[in-house]
């Protein structure tokens, strides 16, 4: 069943289906985290949220949302319609992997992606196809993103990721042997004396070697209360 829910932080409204993957906390988490500028591709943009989140950052021109479910790239398509953004985002429905096709080699400035997090094999594969591609590395692989980066980022151009720990090496492994050059991470952590569940990545396409970290963000504080940090990232008050 549709709905129709805020984008948090916006005034834009995104419309959704619970039988669908919807958008969870790590695409707000990375759309704050991310610095777009320029021409931007959000790889696996689901139902959209992170072109809504992105579309009025300074230095933003156009936002490419690439979505390979068509249920879900035409949901993505009526919510910028919806919100009249179709001279800023634009919804493709393709498999990321024709991207270089689309675009011309070092044609784009910022990559963002919430990709699966799960290797094929890695856990039991949900039944519904949408489930499965969202959490599942079945329809783009850390390769297949890599690749495509590769192609299209423009010298130092920037990448920006959601993920989670235990991928941690294969992804800084996967992004270096494309000339994706890790620069900053931040760590996520559920709660007080929870290890982390998610990381914020940084890399640069022809970037120098020099890591760095930020500062950790905490979701729940003691109390089971969201922290200052959730506040200001969904554009909340108390």
């Amino acid at each position: 069943m549709r709905r129709i829910d805020d984008v948090p932080g916006t005034e834009y409204k995104i419309i959704q289906d619970k039988g669908l993957f919807s958008y969870g906390v790590d695409a707000i988490l990375l759309s704050y985290f991310s610095r777009p500028k320029g021409v931007v591709v959000d790889l696996g943009t689901g139902t959209g949220v992170i072109p809504l989140r992105v579309a009025d950052k300074k230095g933003v021109s156009i936002v490419y949302g690439v979505e390979i479910q068509e249920e879900v790239a035409r949901m993505a398509q009526e919510t910028v319609a919806m919100n009249s953004l179709q001279d800023k985002v634009k919804i493709l429905h393709i498999d990321m992997k024709k991207l270089p096709e689309i675009f011309g080699k070092a044609s784009v400035d910022t990559v963002i992606t919430n990709p699966p997090y799960m290797k094929p094999g890695g856990a039991i594969v949900n039944k519904h196809d949408n489930f499965a591609i969202s959490r599942h590395e079945i329809a783009a692989t850390l390769e297949d993103i890599a690749v495509v980066c590769e192609h299209i980022l423009k010298p130092l151009g920037k990448l920006y990721m959601v993920h989670r720990p235990n991928r941690l090496v294969d992804v800084l492994y996967t992004l270096r042997s494309h000339g994706l050059e890790p620069k900053y991470i931040q760590w996520v952590y559920p709660k007080p004396g929870k290890q982390p569940n998610l990381f914020l990545l940084e890399a640069v396409k022809g970037g120098k070697s020099d890591f760095k970290y930020r500062e950790p963000i905490l979701v729940y504080d003691e109390n089971g209360e969201y922290t200052e940090d959730i506040y200001e990232i969904y554009g909340m008050s108390r």
